[in-house]
């Protein structure tokens, strides 16, 4: 490796390592820890790469990459951040940036890197300059991560952003598919217009498509679970696609189900699976970062003391406890269960005995032979609880009691009424007697998995 680089990092230790890792490459390394000195010697025509940190003491690396631009056009920057944020990402790609590495870094890999720019006499930016310079406010999205998947995940987003492409967005349930749709939309040049979400049931009627069409104008329409979508409503979709023109919205797909799959077997139609594939973007299960989950912990507890729940830790070893389970509802039962901890916890510092306690459930409560014999409903209930206090040996059953005797009776209660209504939501809403918000929120939280079938009444 042969060239000169210019080190900027505020952290003694990163440049040290740098400095050393550098030279032993063959390289003539300038390490400083102000950006005022960096910007002297770009002036001075030093340099062939720069390496540089976002938060220095004297300013923002992110807000110099202009200026270096200017002054040396085609200099290569490799930005480094431990603000390992999708807006670093975004901020990064536009300012222009060769690369973007989260810290921790790692090592070999940003060697691969300076190899390869300096190898080369100029390379182009990641994304061209814009004409207009984009606000994109101070988005506050949960969308955090410092693991390469997550890091990967950013940059594909800073790429397909302001894409005119349908987005296919995959992943299983928690992840934050839709979050991810919104991330996209609030981001791109569309953000001023709608984001509309629309799932299957909102096609059932002969103007449903034209309707959701309008709403979205010429933002972003997003078909929710687009996999679980009847051929029928398949088949509306593949027409409204067909009539899009210029000023019609983006198209952005969610699903759980693997569409290459259900092509093959015929459930899915091949006209439509080509017309929404344009970018597909994985969104990671949280048990294959789990290195990203004291950062999401952070971020839940920084939200949840915004909106005045009580202020609360966790201890190293409860972290440590969160990231050896499995998650099998992804991030959105990791929030789930910080808030619950939070509101439950009887330390200031929550400790792994409660993690645990809450990772490993109550015994479930069962409710077979319920009405049997001309019984009501609520005496079986009520038998079957005090059971359930009986297996507990004296003992009282964790808290939470309420919520998981609710649990117990709404999940099979809203898949039965939602089988009964062939998985349409309004008329299932109505059915129950509640809001269609309403339920859309409990299928969501109870993880309820909803199919058009066919109806039993």
């Amino acid at each position: 490796m042969d060239g000169t680089v210019l080190v900027a990092d505020d952290d003694r230790t990163i440049r040290t390592v740098l400095t050393q890792a550098l030279t032993r490459a063959g390289c003539k390394v300038h390490a400083t820890a102000s950006l005022v000195t960096l910007m002297r010697w770009i002036d001075e025509g030093k340099g062939d790469l720069v390496v540089s940190d976002v938060i220095m003491p004297d300013g923002n690396g992110l807000e110099m990459l202009p200026k270096i631009t200017e002054k040396r056009p085609g200099l290569p920057v490799i930005v480094i951040s431990a603000q390992n944020t999708i807006m670093t990402a975004i901020k990064a790609e536009e300012a222009q940036a060769f690369d973007y590495l989260p810290k921790p870094f790692d090592l070999p890999d940003l060697m691969k890197r300076a190899a390869r720019v300096l190898g080369q006499n100029r390379r182009s930016p990641l994304v061209k300059p814009q004409s207009e310079k984009k606000d994109k406010g101070s988005v506050d999205l949960p969308l955090i991560g410092r693991t390469a998947q997550m890091q990967a995940l950013y940059k594909l987003v800073a790429r397909v952003m302001n894409s005119e492409m349908a987005v296919m967005i995959t992943g299983e349930s928690g992840t934050g598919k839709s979050l991810l749709a919104r991330s996209i939309h609030d981001l791109s040049d569309r953000r001023t217009l709608p984001f509309v979400v629309a799932s299957a049931s909102d096609f059932d009627t002969v103007d449903g498509p034209a309707a959701a069409l309008a709403k979205a104008k010429g933002g972003t329409l997003l078909l929710e679970e687009v996999g679980d979508m009847p051929e029928a409503v398949q088949a509306k979709i593949v027409r409204m696609l067909d009539t899009l023109g210029n000023a019609m919205p983006r198209i952005m797909v969610t699903s759980q189900k693997d569409l290459s799959e259900r092509l093959e077997t015929g459930t899915f139609r091949a006209d439509l699976y080509y017309r929404l594939t344009g970018v597909t973007i994985v969104v990671p299960p949280l048990r294959e970062r789990v290195d990203d989950i004291p950062l999401l912990i952070r971020h839940f507890l920084l939200r949840a003391e915004r909106e005045g729940l009580c202020e609360k830790w966790f201890s190293d070893a409860a972290i440590e406890t969160l990231r050896r389970f499995p998650w099998p509802g992804n991030v959105r039962q990791l929030e789930n269960a910080v808030r619950h901890l939070l509101l439950t916890s009887a330390h200031d510092e929550i400790i792994p005995s409660e993690v645990q306690q809450l990772l490993d459930g109550p015994k479930p409560l069962r409710f077979e032979g319920i009405a049997q014999n001309g019984e009501k409903l609520g005496q079986s209930v009520a038998k079957h609880l005090r059971r359930y206090f009986d297996l507990h040996g004296g003992q009282l059953p964790p808290p939470g009691l309420h919520q998981r005797i609710l649990r117990e009776i709404e999940v099979p209660l809203i898949e039965i009424a939602l089988e009964a209504t062939s998985g349409n939501q309004a008329r299932c809403a109505d059915l129950l007697g509640i809001n269609r918000n309403t339920l859309r929120k409990k299928i969501i939280e109870l993880d309820i998995q909803v199919t058009r079938n066919r109806k039993l009444m």
